[in-house]
């Protein structure tokens, strides 16, 4: 897409940012290009196999943004998070400094890596007022209202006096939240120093001045996901659990000698779909309404003429405020005693995704509300950083342009109308700050 002058620099840079691929590594596969093979002259270049896949990763995103912001006047640095691949993978985080001493941190938080998509998802397209490609909604968008914002705010004459800004370009959202988990002390790899992509960018922290790897610290932050600029104050948590049933094998012509681990599971399935959920139907939060139960995956047999041994479910539990993923499983273990059932219950998440609760009445939250023109707050459904970053002690809140029903599909897009007043809006809190 070709874009004048006259184009918003918000949809310009989220044009920018679809056409720059940064799918999650956890969603494609690398290519397998067959074995290691000899170049045919000293000039061409030998292709190894398993080649990394040409649209996996954020670096590329990264790169891209921390000149952006550079040549913005920002000061940008790397935190290296995860060391996938030959580059490893980072934030990128970019500070606004007040003119004075720094009094309260503002951090804006969107992450950069989207779900999988083919070729195509990755050419903007723009059409009756919105735009479409993959990571348009699910959070493209927030990256680039949020870095325009701050974009504004850097060339104003009203930036802040005492309070710092910080953009934090998080990694792998989509699978483990390792980018917040890290930014909030989780988990850290000191940045190698390195060949800068732009300048004023720095591939690792001033250690004289500020420790890469210290837990961030800020008064709120405010974690880019598509709300439809509703701003959010609750969500669910997200617990997988996997469950397993043990039977005894037999041929399939004399059943009777064996037990059927398949059996058993059908019970449990059925007594979660139907008598638990209704018990979860009967708590309600204020924001979020009911914690839920799906049965999402099975597994169980090896062929039709031998009594299974073994069956396993996994499954989804939607967590609410004040629960948590050791209760829960205490909760379902005994549920299913009282039923005369037994499973072994172990986690499937590669690291807890709790529950979000932060407090409309902080005065930060209701400045934030009160700029988007919002009296109270609202819940969402989905997981995200937010939680993540609540519990390593940031006040979160989750803002963004775009519907959630959006994200992931086929056809993704956002309303250009609504991704610039974000922007403003987002602006619009940040000129109102000390």
């Amino acid at each position: 897409m070709k874009y004048n002058a006259a184009v918003p620099r918000t949809e310009k840079l989220l044009a920018e940012l679809i056409a720059l691929p940064s799918v999650n590594p956890a969603f494609v596969a690398p290519l397998s290009v067959g074995p290691r093979r000899r170049a045919a002259s000293d000039d061409q270049q030998v292709v190894p196999t398993n080649a990394p896949h040409p649209f996996a990763g954020e670096q590329r995103v990264a790169d891209f943004l921390a000149a952006v912001a550079a040549r913005a006047g920002l000061e940008v640095e790397f935190q290296k998070v995860l060391a996938d691949g030959r580059h490893g993978r980072s934030n990128l985080i970019a500070r606004l400094l007040p003119r004075n001493k720094i009094h309260q941190t503002i951090l804006l938080a969107p992450h950069l890596d989207t779900v999988g998509a083919d070729g195509t998802k990755f050419i903007p397209q723009r059409k009756n007022g919105r735009l479409y490609g993959r990571g348009a909604c699910g959070t493209k968008g927030s990256v680039a209202a949020m870095l325009s914002a701050l974009r504004e705010l850097a060339e104003s004459k009203s930036r802040p006096l005492e309070t710092e800004i910080v953009f934090a370009g998080l990694i792998d959202e989509e699978h483990a939240q390792a980018g917040s988990r890290a930014l909030v002390g989780s988990a850290c790899v000191p940045q190698a120093i390195g060949a800068a992509p732009a300048t004023g960018v720095r591939r690792h922290a001033d250690h004289s001045r500020r420790d890469a790897c210290a837990p961030m610290k800020a008064d709120l932050a405010i974690v880019g996901e598509p709300t439809k600029l509703q701003v959010v104050t609750a969500h669910k948590g997200s617990l997988w659990l996997e469950m397993e049933t043990r039977g005894v094998a037999a041929h399939g012509a004399t059943p009777r000698l064996g037990r059927n681990a398949i059996h058993e599971m059908a019970r449990i399935v059925d007594l979660l779909q139907t008598d638990y959920a209704a018990q979860l139907r009967k708590r309600n939060h204020p924001l979020l309404g009911a914690a839920t139960v799906n049965v999402g995956m099975i597994s169980g047999g090896a062929q039709p003429n031998i009594v299974p041994d073994r069956c396993s479910i996994t499954v989804d539990r939607r967590t609410l405020p004040g629960e948590t993923d050791a209760g829960v499983q205490r909760e379902i273990a005994a549920f299913l005693r009282a039923k005369k059932l037994s499973a072994k219950i172990s986690s499937a998440k590669l690291a807890p995704a709790l529950p979000l609760e932060t407090n409309y009445k902080l005065p930060l939250v209701r400045k934030f509300l009160k700029c988007a023109g919002q009296s109270k707050p609202l819940g969402v459904h989905f997981f995200c950083d937010a939680a993540v970053l609540s519990a390593g002690g940031i006040p979160s809140i989750v803002f963004g342009p775009g519907d959630i029903a959006q994200a992931h599909t086929a056809d993704e897009w956002i309303s250009l109308a609504e991704l610039e007043r974000g922007k403003d809006l987002i602006l619009k809190f940040l000129k109102s700050l000390p």
